[in-house]
């Protein structure tokens, strides 16, 4: 199945499905000598698991990885690194009825026309779930690059029409609620618009916004390899999301280029910017300054009210859809959006270590 693997230098490939026995991913590409453990993977994997709030879906599941292969004595051995989640609480007889309709929002027709045959059961790969084999390969990219002193950190932006304030902004308070808001008051309005929202059988969307930061200057490949253009593939590649912007996006073309350039200057020989408009890449290659990222998550698709949809026969039909299911995707998400930022950020560091030929003498020159 093309389309499963991610990356040119550093790469994953995912595989398994939603109620299929496990799932997981392989990772090509990661460096001998790292440290990597289960606990340093499973910290991520926590974070996205569900049945954490009563935001999300009450699906129990442990997703305790295991690591195959790649690991001895507590390092990475250069080989490939094999990791997998079993599948411990699946409810297929949910979906049984779906095997002939289609549900609004979701990719079970365009499956369907391209197969000929889906899997009915959750959506299959294109479930939410297979989410998880992103996160564990993630979870490894970060620690490569907490090594080298870069951190990404994602967090929920908005849900709905309810967004976070700039004077309010309190990463450590992301800790402190189901939604992942760095600003309580938000978070607290935002909780009241998803119970509103399940009372009335609905769903809501919302804005993702990641940061990366320490990321040297020179990262990233002109033309079809650009940083941000990885970066926007990387997180539209998550099912949800429908939009990505980076540093001012969308609303830059709003302004002029006056307003919108971002002044440089020097102290100390050292290249300093007034603003950050460009979100720290410019030519699709980092400067040096914070990257910006933002992505937007539609409503979840899965919603309890009826809809209208056609069957396999192309009769009209309606639906009410059944099982366990996040009346909002977003807190979920956002570990997601960090950790394929993450392994963007990751492989386009690596694929540039050969950009200069002074870089590759010193790297040689024992």
């Amino acid at each position: 199945m093309p389309g499963s693997t991610f990356g040119s230098v550093f790469q994953i490939t995912t595989w398994g499905e939603s109620h299929g026995k496990a799932l997981g991913v392989v990772i090509d590409g990661c460096p001998a000598g790292l440290p990597l453990c289960e606990e340093d993977i499973q910290t991520y994997l926590d974070r996205r698991k569900p049945g954490q709030s009563k935001f999300t879906t009450k699906r129990r599941e442990g997703d305790c990885v295991q690591i195959l292969s790649g690991v001895f004595e507590g390092k990475t051995t250069g080989t490939p690194i094999s990791l997998m989640v079993e599948n411990t609480d699946q409810r297929s007889g949910d979906y049984g009825e779906l095997a002939e309709l289609y549900r609004p929002g979701h990719a079970d027709y365009a499956y369907d026309q391209k197969y000929g045959f889906r899997d009915y059961r959750g959506g299959g790969r294109s479930s939410g779930r297979e989410t998880l084999a992103r996160v564990a390969a993630g979870a490894v990219a970060a620690k490569i690059l907490s090594q080298l002193g870069i951190t990404v950190t994602a967090y929920t932006k908005a849900i709905g029409n309810v967004e976070i304030s700039a004077d309010r902004f309190d990463l450590e308070e992301c800790g402190n609620n189901g939604l992942y808001m760095p600003d309580r008051q938000a978070a607290q309005q935002a909780a009241l618009l998803i119970s509103e929202c399940v009372k009335s059988q609905d769903s809501v969307g919302g804005v993702i916004e990641c940061r990366v930061d320490n990321l040297t200057a020179g990262v990233g490949e002109p033309c079809f390899d650009k940083l941000d253009a990885n970066l926007a593939k990387a997180l539209m590649s998550i099912g949800a999301v429908k939009a990505v912007e980076i540093g001012d996006g969308a609303a830059s073309a709003k302004t002029r280029g006056s307003q919108n350039n971002d002044s440089m200057y020097s102290i100390n020989q050292k290249l300093e910017k007034e603003s950050n408009h460009g979100g720290g890449i410019y030519g699709g290659i980092s400067d040096g300054s914070q990257i910006l990222v933002r992505a937007y998550v539609k409503p979840t698709p899965s919603i309890a009210a009826p809809q209208k949809t056609v069957d396999r026969n192309m009769e009209n039909r309606e639906i009410v859809i059944r099982g366990r299911h996040d009346p909002v995707i977003v807190p979920r998400a956002v570990v997601v959006v960090e950790c394929m930022t993450a392994l963007t950020v990751l492989d386009s560091l690596f694929a540039s270590m050969t950009s200069r030929m002074d870089q590759v003498i010193r790297f040689f020159d024992r």
